[in-house]
């Protein structure tokens, strides 16, 4: 992975847009993931789902509590990559009350897959998702790789999440300049 360049795939998200009438004020956007990426250090962190235990009640508010800590280590922007809709991590975001992460919806999986996260977790009856991980990208460059141990799509996991936290990746990024 590392010195690898991202994949540029267009994500459907949703923005708010005032010109838009009734009770649904937003408009579908694509967002290229290239230019995302493009001429900044990022941080971005993938897993399995919007709404599920680990993900929201450890790893994406984490990401959220050390905001503040990876822009004054020079991180441009902190990304949460989910296998889910616009409209499911909009929701999302909504209930964890976030300010500073901002979630990318991968609803069709584009970016995941040609990260080589794609996985199977039929044995909860979520289909394809993400394994957990986590990368520093330097101007659309993996520069750093946490993963989890163990990928795998016959449900031989316990979720892990220990690699992927934002307490390496801080580190790493002290450590590391850009």
């Amino acid at each position: 992975m590392l010195g690898r360049n991202v994949p540029d795939v267009t994500l459907k998200t949703r923005v708010r847009d005032e010109a838009v009438e009734g009770p649904n004020p937003f408009r579908w956007q694509d967002v290229q993931t290239g230019d995302l990426f493009k001429g900044k250090r990022v941080v971005v962190f993938s897993l399995p789902g919007a709404f599920t235990p680990t993900c929201s009640t450890e790893q994406c508010p984490a990401f959220e509590r050390f905001y503040d800590d990876f822009r004054d280590a020079g991180v441009d922007e902190v990304y949460c990559v989910s296998v889910n809709d616009a409209f499911v991590m909009f929701q999302w975001g909504k209930h964890l009350g976030l300010k500073n992460v901002k979630l990318l919806p991968d609803g069709s999986a584009d970016f995941t897959r040609r990260m080589g996260m794609l996985i199977r977790k039929d044995h909860l009856g979520f289909g394809e998702r993400s394994w957990r991980y986590a990368m520093v990208v330097d101007d659309g460059v993996v520069s750093a790789w946490f993963e989890e141990p163990g990928i795998n799509d016959a449900g031989l996991d316990d979720d892990p999440y220990s690699e992927s936290a934002p307490e390496p990746v801080l580190d790493w990024v002290k450590a590391n300049a850009a």
